[in-house]
C-alpha cells in the first residue's frame, strides 16, 4: 500500500455529487443518502470532536468521549439542530504530545466547528492548529494554561487553577500542616502555588511539596515524605502520642486515577498515624473509587474533596442521567459522578445552545466562535453560572484571563457517600487574582 493515498472526504463528496448530476432523476432519492451530500451546506451534518486519553498507563478519561456520542445521539433523535445532525468524532490523545497535535489537525481536516468537552496535558501541542484554523475549543478540562490564554478557548469552569486554590482554602479550615502529592509534570508544576494561594487565604503555611510519577504502581517513598512533611507539633495538645504528627494534619493527593494507589500505599503508613486527614479534588477521587474500596469502611471515609459542580447526587444532574440511561447503551465507560463526564455535558450543552441561537445556514467556525464571544449567556441548568465569555464576563485574573467560572463545591466522603459540605458554590476568582499578583 506504500505510495497509495486515501482520497480525501471532500473529493469523495464532490465525486458523488457529479455522479449524482449525471444519473436519472428516479436515482437521484438514493443520492441524497450521501452523508454530506443532500442539497446545500444547511443539510451537512455539523461535525465537532472530542478527544481524551484512553489505555495509556496514566490518566485515562474513556467516559469524555462516551459522554459525547451519548448527547449526539439524544440531540439527533430529537431533531438534531434546526433539522441537521450532530456528527461526533472522537480521537485518543494518549496523553501524548504528537497525538495531542494529530487530534487537533485532523478536527481541521474534518471540517469540525468546534472541539468540545475535551481532556488533555498538552495545550501547546493542540491549540496551535486550532487558533491557525479558528475552531472553538468549548469547554476543556482546564489542565494547562494555554486553556485559559487562548482566544479560541472557551472553559467552562476554572480549570485545575480553581481545584487547587479551593482545596487550599478548604483545607485551612482544618489543616494546620499540608503535603501535597502531584504529579511530576509540567502541568503538576503549578499546583504547589495554587494549593499555597487558598492555604494563605486561611492564613496557613506553604504546603509540603511531594512529586510523584504519573503512572507509578506504588507510591511507598511518596507517602512517607508526604507525612514527614506534616510532622511538627503544633502545640502540646495537638500531637498524636508518639509520631509527631498533628492532629489537624492533612495530605492531600492530586493524581487522577493513580491517586487510589497512592492512598493504598499511604494507607499502610497511616496505621501508626491515624488522625492524619486525607483530601484529594474530585477527578482523583470520586464516587467510583470510595464505592471499589470499601464504602463506609473505606479508607476514603471522612476525606475532603474539591469539586466545579454539585455533588452528584444533586437534582440538576436529573436531564444528564436520564440521558446516559437511554443513550448510553449501557456503556460502562461513562461514570455519571466523574467531572470529566460532567464536563462534557456541560460543554455540549453550551455549544447545543449556541448552535440553537444561529441561523441553520449559518453554522460554521466563525459563527459559533462570534456568537461564544458576543451572544446571549447560556443557561446549564444550574450546574454553573450563566456561561458566557464577553470581555465583561472574564474575571480579572492576569494568569487565567479566559476564566468566567471561578466556582467550586466542597465536598466530604460520609457514610461512604461523596455528598456537599455546604450548600451553593465558592467563589476563588479573588484566590486566583491574589496567585496571579504574587507570582
Amino acid at each position: 500500500m506504500t505510495g497509495t493515498r486515501r482520497p480525501s472526504p471532500r473529493f469523495l463528496r464532490t465525486s458523488a455529487v457529479a455522479l449524482c448530476s449525471v444519473v436519472s432523476a428516479s436515482l437521484m432519492t438514493g443520492c441524497g443518502s450521501i452523508p454530506g451530500t443532500s442539497g446545500g451546506p444547511g443539510n451537512d451534518p455539523i461535525t465537532v470532536m472530542t478527544w481524551a486519553p484512553e489505555g495509556t498507563n496514566a490518566t485515562n478519561m474513556p467516559g469524555m468521549p462516551a459522554m459525547a456520542q451519548a448527547y449526539a445521539r439524544w440531540v439527533n433523535d430529537t431533531g438534531g439542530i434546526h433539522g441537521r445532525r450532530l456528527r461526533v468524532i472522537t480521537c485518543n490523545e494518549q496523553n501524548d504530545y504528537v497525538r495531542a497535535g494529530h487530534c487537533a489537525q485532523r478536527a481541521v481536516d474534518e471540517g469540525a466547528v468546534a472541539v468540545v468537552g475535551s481532556y488533555s496535558q498538552h495545550a501547546r501541542a493542540f491549540m496551535a492548529p486550532l487558533e491557525v484554523a479558528g475552531i472553538p475549543y468549548i469547554g476543556g478540562y482546564g489542565l494547562s494554561q494555554e486553556e485559559f490564554t487562548s482566544p479560541v478557548s472557551f472553559p467552562v469552569n476554572g480549570g485545575q487553577a480553581a481545584l487547587l486554590a479551593g482545596n487550599g482554602r478548604q483545607l485551612a479550615a482544618v489543616c494546620d500542616r499540608v503535603s501535597l502529592v502531584r504529579p511530576d509534570t509540567i502541568a503538576g508544576d503549578e499546583l504547589p502555588d495554587l494549593l499555597d494561594a487558598g492555604l494563605a487565604a486561611g492564613k496557613r503555611r506553604p504546603a509540603t511539596d511531594v512529586r510523584a510519577p504519573e503512572d507509578a504502581s506504588d507510591y511507598t517513598r511518596q507517602a512517607q515524605h508526604a507525612l514527614d512533611g506534616v510532622s511538627g507539633s503544633q502545640g502540646p495538645d495537638t500531637v498524636a502520642a508518639g509520631t509527631g504528627v498533628s492532629d489537624r494534619s492533612c495530605v492531600t493527593a492530586a493524581l487522577g486515577k493513580r491517586t487510589n494507589t497512592f492512598f493504598d500505599s499511604f494507607r499502610r503508613l497511616r496505621k501508626d498515624n491515624p488522625k492524619v486527614r486525607i483530601a484529594s479534588i474530585l477527578g482523583s477521587v470520586r464516587q467510583s473509587l470510595v464505592d471499589s474500596t470499601g464504602g463506609k469502611r473505606s479508607a476514603l471515609e471522612g476525606a475532603y474533596a474539591t469539586g466545579w459542580y454539585p455533588a452528584a447526587d444533586d437534582p440538576r444532574w436529573q436531564e444528564m442521567n436520564r440521558v446516559i440511561n437511554r443513550y448510553a447503551f449501557e456503556d460502562e465507560r461513562i461514570d455519571p459522578a466523574d467531572p470529566g463526564s460532567q464536563t462534557t455535558w456541560i460543554a455540549y450543552t453550551v455549544l447545543r445552545s449556541v448552535l440553537l441561537s444561529l441561523d441553520r445556514d449559518d453554522v460554521g467556525i466563525a459563527s459559533v466562535r462570534r456568537q461564544l464571544n458576543r451572544g446571549p449567556a447560556v443557561d446549564t441548568g444550574g450546574l454553573t453560572p450563566a456561561l458566557r465569555w464577553r470581555f465583561s464576563d472574564k474575571l480579572a485574573v492576569h494568569h487565567y484571563p479566559r476564566i468566567v467560572n471561578a466556582n467550586v463545591t466542597y465536598q466530604v466522603v460520609r457514610n461512604g457517600r461523596l455528598v456537599a459540605v455546604r450548600d451553593g458554590f465558592v467563589d476563588v476568582s479573588e484566590t486566583l487574582a491574589d496567585f496571579s499578583r504574587r507570582s
